[in-house]
């Protein structure tokens, strides 16, 4: 008889299926005695800023100040006794105080006052903490000179401890040394003192603006900005031109200036000595590039501009602009004063 063989499924003999059994068992067995992955604190995780000088009366966020190096994320992070440099308590700083926090993304796009208030809300937050996974710094605009200490005094010294499932670490004595309010930006105060330097600023940019009575172009120390807080408590801005004398100058002698879409303002009213918004501070919201601040989004920016008819019947334009920010609350103008010579704008 003719013998048939399966070369389909071949025969596997007992002793090779013995010993494949065994290999199996002893794989097994060799992983499960493994230590389970456990995450690490690495030597070289360090804050490259040992100093903190926030401008208090503004959000300040320290970002960067961080190198992971080779610990395992995610990472914990909490500040902890924190003091003076004496080593006194500062419960200035570890109670919670009531502070702003945006729970909607603001996006310059918004219609009223009542619609970006929306987007935010209260919260009882230390004054200053660090975030729970980044490590970053932050100082809550609601800190202020009267309830911390700011330099030239030495200020406050802190811990941080640093954790994840692989153990912990300690970072000692980070400083903290606030600096005293700017109410606006660029600013005339000293930051130690907090005194005025100087009486105000310049233009950000000018550009063809000639004098009435020379006909000669202005130049940056033709020109002095004013900032000025007329009350507090309010939520509007103002903008006022004068001239040497300081009398009156038409705002709508600027007459190419986009006025509604000078600012994220609203209810604007413009008469022949100024233009004034209602608008919700600080100005800028948040650090955030809209159609109303410079390409970095931490200014707002404005420009004034104007044509007239030169010599030659030749088309003259001619600019300024400021780029600002204004941290307190109130009513404010901005005054652009001419102190040598007012502007020409009547053809020639």
């Amino acid at each position: 008889m003719m013998s048939i063989t399966n070369t389909k499924y071949p025969l596997i003999s007992s002793g090779a299926f013995f010993i494949g059994l065994m290999l199996f068992v002893l794989t097994s067995s060799c992983k499960k005695g493994l230590p389970a992955d456990r995450e690490s604190i690495g030597l070289d995780t360090r804050f490259t800023q040992s100093v903190y000088s926030p401008v208090l009366g503004r959000n300040t966020l320290f970002s960067d100040n961080l190198f992971i190096g080779a610990s395992s994320q995610p990472l914990n992070f909490k500040i902890i006794n924190m003091r003076t440099r004496d080593g006194s308590p500062a419960p200035e700083l570890t109670n919670n105080t009531p502070v702003q926090v945006w729970r909607q993304p603001y996006l310059g796009t918004e219609k009223s006052i009542e619609e970006i208030e929306a987007k935010r809300k209260m919260e009882n937050r230390p004054l200053f903490e660090i975030r729970e996974h980044s490590g970053q710094f932050l100082m809550w605009s609601a800190a202020t000179s009267t309830l911390l200490k700011t330099q030239p005094d030495s200020g406050y010294v802190f811990d941080v401890e640093m954790s994840n499932s692989g153990g912990r670490r300690y970072f000692r004595d980070l400083k903290l040394m606030p600096l005293k309010e700017r109410p606006f930006e660029p600013s005339v105060l000293d930051p130690i003192t907090g005194l005025s330097r100087f009486l105000g600023l310049t233009p950000s940019s000018i550009s063809n603006i000639r004098g009435a009575k020379t006909n000669q172009r202005l130049f940056y120390n033709d020109i002095t900005v004013l900032f000025n807080k007329v009350n507090g408590g309010g939520n509007s801005l103002k903008f006022r031109f004068v001239d040497s004398l300081f009398k009156p100058i038409d705002p709508n002698s600027f007459n190419l200036t986009k006025w509604d879409q000078l600012v994220h303002g609203f209810n604007m009213v413009k008469t022949n000595e100024s233009v004034k918004y209602d608008v919700a501070y600080p100005i800028p919201l948040v650090d955030f590039q809209t159609p109303y601040t410079n390409p970095q989004g931490n200014r707002a920016h404005t420009l004034f501009r104007y044509e007239r008819q030169g010599f030659g019947n030749v088309r003259e334009e001619a600019y300024l602009s400021i780029d600002f920010s204004i941290y307190e609350k109130g009513n404010w103008e901005i005054i652009i004063w001419f102190t040598g010579e007012s502007p020409k704008f009547t053809n020639d």
